[in-house]
């Protein structure tokens, strides 16, 4: 039984005739029939006596019409309690440098306009020194690129986490037009960069640990000449013709004419891609501004990349919520 149906019914019943119900309602006079027919089904009983000059609801039907009508007033008091008690409260989430670049505004942006009275708490940060803030709840939500049982980090300290693997991310080789001498291939394989001079974030960057496991896939000693952890010097560097760099599509979305002055070459290697979890405290930690926070964060990452605004990511699949006992994981 749906709340429509009592609402399909309650005005059936007070207009006396179905053929005006449907009008008023907006709809065909035989799909509104059906529903009738449905519910009386559901309930075995008849509710309305049919007659040439319309309908009548029978002592059953009388019955039930009162109390649909109290039901939906009901359901209408609780609308409209939803609707003033405005979800309020601060919630911290953090993104690392190249998510921010891409995320970050749309997400404060649909935050404003869905829960204006809660107030984000935003870190930029590595995705390695995030993951230490969520262990110490200093974070509520953040997004990660390697969960601890695979980053290395201590299972003593890590905590009950709820993940949503999110979206997985193309890797590009990412160089200087200047520095390149001719026109660079639409992709390449890890195995062919290994005179490549490269220029990557440090070991306990969750992009690092990724690109190291490739490299030692592809049986290549990377030609590293430079390490960073600021994503802005790094970039800087690249663009100056210092070096090329390994990273996703986002790690140029703050640059503007980045598609003038870089070359992008996508890496082929089927397992080198970057996996994007949305990690949290456990549902019982975290507060209904969270979780509120949680799935409008879930909502702009989709949008972006339906709508080719995230380059080079697609949606993973399952998109339903683990809980992860890092504790539980055995080294």
């Amino acid at each position: 039984m749906e709340l429509r149906q009592l609402r399909y019914f309650v005005r059936v019943v007070e207009l006396g005739s179905i053929s005006r119900a449907a009008l008023d309602l907006d709809l065909v006079q035989s799909a509104l029939s059906q529903q009738i027919t449905r519910l009386e089904g559901e309930l075995s009983t008849r509710l309305l006596q049919r007659s040439p000059q319309g309908v009548t609801p029978t002592e059953a039907g009388v019955a039930f019409f009162r109390e649909a009508q109290l039901t939906l007033r009901h359901a209408e008091q609780a609308i409209r309690a939803a609707q003033q008690a405005r979800l309020s409260g601060t919630v911290s989430v953090g993104l690392a440098p190249t998510t921010a670049a891409v995320l970050g505004l749309p997400l404060m942006q649909a935050m404003r306009e869905r829960y204006p009275d809660v107030r984000l708490h935003m870190v930029e940060s590595l995705s390695g020194h995030l993951s230490a803030m969520l262990n110490a709840r200093q974070l509520d939500l953040a997004v990660l690129f390697d969960l601890p049982m695979a980053g290395g980090q201590s299972l003593q300290a890590a905590r009950r986490w709820s993940v949503l693997p999110l979206i997985e991310e193309d890797i590009f080789l990412i160089s200087a037009r200047s520095s390149r001498a001719r026109k660079s291939p639409q992709s390449l394989r890890m195995a062919q960069l290994c005179d490549e001079p490269l220029i990557l974030p440090t070991g306990p960057h969750g992009l690092r640990s990724g690109l190291n496991a490739a490299f030692s896939r592809a049986k290549v000693d990377p030609l590293v000449v430079m390490e960073m952890d600021s994503l802005a010097m790094l970039m800087d560097a690249v663009g100056a013709g210092l070096g090329s760099t390994l990273q996703p599509w986002a790690a140029v979305a703050r640059i503007p004419g980045a598609t003038e002055s870089l070359c992008m070459t996508r890496i082929s290697d089927h397992q080198v891609r970057r996996v994007n979890f949305l990690c949290g405290l456990s549902d019982d930690e975290l507060s209904p501004a969270a979780l509120a926070t949680r799935v409008v964060l879930a909502d702009c990452v989709r949008t972006l990349v339906r709508s080719g605004v995230w380059l080079g990511a697609s949606l993973s699949v399952p998109s339903s919520h683990l809980e992860v006992d890092t504790q539980a994981v055995k080294s």
